[in-house]
């Protein structure tokens, strides 16, 4: 599950539960896209969001206990269908949510769960105590869009190589070298503090909220036409 709280214009998602693992399910996945909703209705000029975790894990993909639990290949198959599905509003909501948003991986991140950190604008991580990690090779599984073009819209060519192609698991110092992340700190605490930093320097700029997620679909364009994300007109201010 997961928690929202607000603090003047800054809300914090804080996901929460499952052994400190984060697993996506469709418990976890309705929890993130309804407090993404709330978010969206509460949200001001000069709103920011942050996402958390404490624990070991940010958050450790998708839960295949509960995939493996529906018996049957075709019920399997099913309910890994089923997560894609989540996992594609997920990044919908992100995409569409209107403010800055910055993600602090203080734990790994593997698979769905690297997804779910780059959907965010800036991406802040532990230095050696958390990695990114793509198992999908480990599992036989492909890599279906719309997440591949949230890769090539987030990650550089050789750097999105080896993480995709290579298996690494890539801590935040590698990271950071890469290009895939802003910043990188030694403890929680430091993660925590410097994304909260970033949201309120955000927010005190102001920004029209609206025009902010405009600006971002036009900037991941391949990725907002895959996932059917139009552009909604904004009138032009007096000047």
């Amino acid at each position: 599950m997961c928690s929202l709280e607000k603090r003047g214009n800054l809300f914090i998602l804080i996901l929460t539960g499952q052994n400190g693992e984060h697993r996506l399910n469709p418990n976890l996945f309705s929890s993130i896209i309804s407090a993404l909703l709330r978010t969206k209705a509460e949200s001001t000029s000069g709103s920011a969001l942050v996402t958390v975790s404490h624990s070991k894990f940010f958050c450790n993909g998708f839960d295949l206990d509960w995939v493996k639990a529906a018996g049957s290949d075709e019920e399997t198959q099913q309910c890994f269908n089923l997560l894609l599905d989540y996992l594609k509003q997920l990044v919908l909501a992100f995409i569409s949510l209107p403010m800055p948003t910055i993600a602090a991986v203080n734990g790994h991140a593997a698979a769905g769960g690297v997804v779910l950190a780059l959907c965010h604008d800036y991406v802040l991580m532990r230095r050696y105590r958390s990695v990114l990690y793509m198992i999908d090779f480990d599992l036989g599984i492909k890599i279906p869009e719309p997440f591949m073009a949230l890769f090539r819209a987030k990650i550089s060519g050789s750097a999105r190589r080896d993480l995709l192609l290579s298996g690494l698991k890539i801590k935040g110092e590698e990271a950071l070298k890469m290009g895939i992340v802003e910043a990188v700190y030694d403890g929680e605490e430091e993660v925590t503090n410097a994304v909260i930093k970033i949201a309120d320097d955000l927010a005190k700029r102001n920004w029209h909220g609206e025009v902010y997620a405009e600006i971002r679909k036009g900037l991941y364009s391949e990725l907002c036409d895959i996932l059917g994300i139009a552009s909604i007109p904004i009138a032009t201010p007096k000047l």
